[in-house]
């Protein structure tokens, strides 16, 4: 037996090894198919020669206190990223949040204390931003159509908000969560123009989907594709699929269209270095 595993290292000579050295981190989803990070984490820890790894948990809801309670205690486990369903409940489940997270209602990015304290924040605002950006779009001045009210379509919200738009339209199935945003968001940013009425998509600039509809076939539309016109920019939150309905339509209309992975390429160092797997600048 020790042979056979001398052999099976020298045929992985050059790859990087999971040992018991090795630091652990996370992924909470539920479901779990359509995640990005681990294979984007992962690619960032082999760019930067660091001895970590991200896996993927898939974790139910009524698990999830007791799952996060059991990571605490585990002294090789470095943090983790918390995705839907589990963003806004996350909050509540850290010891420490930042004031984004706090503002926000929600929270996507955990680092474990060598004394297991859970330090949160909130970083889907900053990478939604950031991907426009990486593509050539301020957001500057926009009058937004926001689709979703949870964890990532506040964070959004947030994040486009501190970009300078000008006005955002809150669209969501529970009038309650949308103007709860809104209370938030006026908190914060007390000239912002913005609406819960949700009848005038077409006299918008930038659409977003932040709701996880579009992510599994029998999911309703986030909004009526018929209003769509090709004079707008339109983004989709959802991961997987990569064309969602909502894209699929923009396109077919001439809409320039941004699908979600440019929100997690935009924050995923961010994220690394505030679970502490990669040094501050």
């Amino acid at each position: 037996m020790i042979l056979e595993t001398l052999d099976v290292e020298k045929k992985i000579e050059g790859i990087r090894l999971i040992t018991g050295r090795t630091r652990v981190f996370g992924i909470l989803a539920d479901p779990i198919y359509h995640v990005k990070t681990p294979q984007t984490m992962n690619a960032l820890f082999d760019k930067h020669g660091v001895d970590s790894v991200m896996i993927p948990f898939h974790v139910k809801a009524e698990d999830l206190s007791a799952v996060v309670d059991g990571l605490k205690k585990m002294q090789n486990f470095g943090g983790f990223i918390a995705t839907v369903p589990h963003k806004s409940p996350m909050l509540e489940l850290c010891d420490q949040v930042s004031d984004a997270a706090r503002h926000i209602g929600a929270v996507n990015c955990v680092r474990r204390e060598e004394d297991g304290r859970l330090v949160g924040t909130m970083l889907d605002g900053i990478g939604f931003v950031g991907g426009l950006r990486a593509r050539g779009v301020n957001p500057t001045g926009m009058k937004v159509f926001l689709v979703g009210a949870g964890g990532a379509s506040s964070a959004i919200a947030f994040g486009l908000a501190d970009a300078g738009v000008r006005h955002i339209t809150i669209s969501n199935r529970s009038a309650a969560r949308s103007a709860d945003l809104q209370e938030r968001l006026s908190a914060v940013y007390p000239r912002l123009s913005l609406s819960t009425t949700d009848r005038d998509v077409e006299d918008h600039d930038l659409v977003v989907n932040g709701s996880t509809l579009g992510m599994r076939p029998s999911d309703a539309e986030p909004l009526d594709f018929r209003r769509i016109h090709g004079r707008q920019l339109v983004a989709d939150a959802i991961m997987e699929p990569v064309l969602t309905p909502l894209l699929a339509a923009a396109q077919s209309k001439g809409c320039a269209i941004f699908p979600g992975k440019p929100m997690l390429d935009s924050q995923i160092v961010l994220m690394a270095r505030h679970m502490g797997a990669l040094s501050p600048r």
